[in-house]
Formats: C-alpha cells, sequence, structure tokens
C-alpha cells in the first residue's frame, strides 16, 4: 500500500499555488496558457477518478479534514501533493455555494481531428453558452456518441462553468476543439445532419441506424450557411407553434431519436 501524503497548510492569499488556482478559476487565458483546469466539488473529482485520472494536485478546506467523501478520493489518490486551507480562505476561492468544499488542478485533455471521421459525432459550432455546451456534451455521452468536435466559437469544454454543466461527461468522451468547419466537413464520411427551424425534412422521417454526424448550431443564429449547404438540414416537429428550440433540447431530441430507433 502507498503511503498517503500529508497535507500541507497553505494560510496566505498571496501563495503562488492559490493565484495560480484563482487565475484558472477565473481567467480563460491562463487557462489556454498554461493547458490546465480546476474540478471543484465532490461530484466532478469522483467523476474524475471513476474515470481513471489523476489530478496534479489537490485542494480542500480545513473542515472538510474527516468529511467521509472528501477522505474517500483522497484514499483514491494517495500519492497526489494536497493543500488544505482555512475555511475562509477557501471561501474566498470557491466559485460553489456551500458544500463540499474540494477542489482539484487537472491538466486539460487534448485531442486532434481524425483523417476521417466515419462514426457518430456531435459537432458544436459555435455554441457559446457554458449550460448548453455541457449539456450537450452530458447527452452525448449519455446517447453513446464518444466523439464530440467544437468549433472556434464554441465555449471551451474544460471551463469550469462547462464542467459543472457536463458533470464529468468530458472525461468519458474524445473531444477535438478549435475545429475549423470548413475541414470537419471534409473529413466526413457519414451524413451530417443540421436542425433548422426553416427545414423541410422531418427528424422522425429520417433513418438514423447507420453512424452518422449531428450539427447543433449558434443560439441566435443557428447552424451556419457552410454547414447547412453541406448538411441534411433537419426539423423537429413543433405542434405548439415555437419558433425554436432550445439548442440543447433540440440536440437531445435528435441524439435520442437516433438512440429509439437502433434499439427497435
Amino acid at each position: 500500500m502507498l503511503p498517503e501524503k500529508m497535507p500541507l497548510a497553505i494560510t496566505s492569499r498571496d501563495n503562488p499555488r492559490l493565484k495560480h488556482l484563482r487565475g484558472l478559476l477565473e481567467q480563460a487565458s491562463a487557462r489556454r496558457k498554461s493547458g490546465q483546469t480546476v474540478l471543484e466539488g465532490a461530484h466532478l473529482l469522483d467523476a474524475y477518478q471513476r474515470a481513471g485520472f489523476t489530478p496534479e494536485s489537490i485542494f480542500f478546506s480545513e473542515s472538510m479534514l474527516t468529511h467521509p467523501e472528501v477522505n474517500d478520493l483522497l484514499d483514491g489518490w494517495k500519492q497526489v501533493p494536497r493543500f488544505v486551507l482555512p475555511d475562509a480562505l477557501y471561501k474566498e476561492l470557491r466559485t460553489l455555494g456551500q458544500g463540499i468544499d474540494i477542489m482539484a488542478l487537472i491538466n486539460s485533455v487534448h485531442s486532434s481531428l481524425p483523417e476521417r471521421l466515419t462514426t457518430d459525432v456531435l459537432i458544436l459550432e459555435d455554441v457559446q453558452d457554458a449550460g448548453n455546451v455541457g449539456t450537450l456534451l452530458r447527452t452525448a455521452a449519455a446517447a453513446g456518441i464518444k466523439q464530440v468536435i467544437c468549433t472556434t466559437g464554441t465555449a471551451s469544454v474544460w471551463s469550469p462553468r462547462v464542467l459543472r454543466a457536463g458533470m464529468g461527461a468530458q472525461f468519458g468522451l474524445d473531444i477535438i476543439e478549435q475545429a475549423d468547419i470548413s475541414d470537419v466537413i471534409q473529413r466526413l464520411d457519414i451524413p451530417l445532419h443540421a436542425t433548422s427551424s426553416h427545414a423541410s425534412q422531418n427528424l422522425y422521417a429520417l433513418n438514423l441506424k447507420a453512424p452518422t454526424a449531428w450539427l447543433m448550431g449558434n443560439e441566435g443564429q443557428g447552424a451556419t450557411d457552410i454547414a447547412l449547404s453541406n448538411a441534411i438540414a433537419v426539423t423537429i416537429p413543433q405542434p405548439g407553434g415555437q419558433e425554436s428550440l432550445n439548442v440543447a433540447i433540440a440536440g437531445a431530441i435528435c441524439m435520442f431519436e437516433m438512440v429509439r430507433q437502433r434499439l427497435v
């Protein structure tokens, strides 16, 4: 059995480790420059641990020293450096409300765009809201889609807000960020479907049993012209007469219609 590292105390808000952690929590530029991000809360850390990953370091408040969930996490990462903060100092740092005060510093995972795209894939084109991106990642994982491609205008999947919204879905997906939509389209060997409120093709009339690519566009503008010109534009029937659906809801409906057809 590996010996457990003893926690080191941090008592100053000017501590370099805390400054780095604060920068990652607050600044996208700091996350891009360092290639690191922060997981906050026991749920995300547990999902990260169950996925088989190891953080760079762990931070928690003094009042959590005897908390059973915190100790379970620490037992699973015996050799990871851990730091304990006074409750007041941790409270200044955290972005979540009151709960289990623990966070971890991790390295972000970056994948490259494959030469050819031949299996189910979700493409997020300029989806900017963190909640929508996280929900779409979580839905893709639940639907069995393993690959997600995000264009340059899409919210970073490794930002703390998207990580929380995805509830750990990122840890089981192969995610490519900062992709060019034209490059993605050229690599597709499977049909591309894009949702559009102006399309005539009914989602429920499609045959979705073969591998497919789903493209979800910007919350306000929808899919770009280049995407729509290379895609099968699909509409979701809305008997209630609303103009459009939230992009995360639309994505869930499409992906789980695919799941439904394959289970029949």
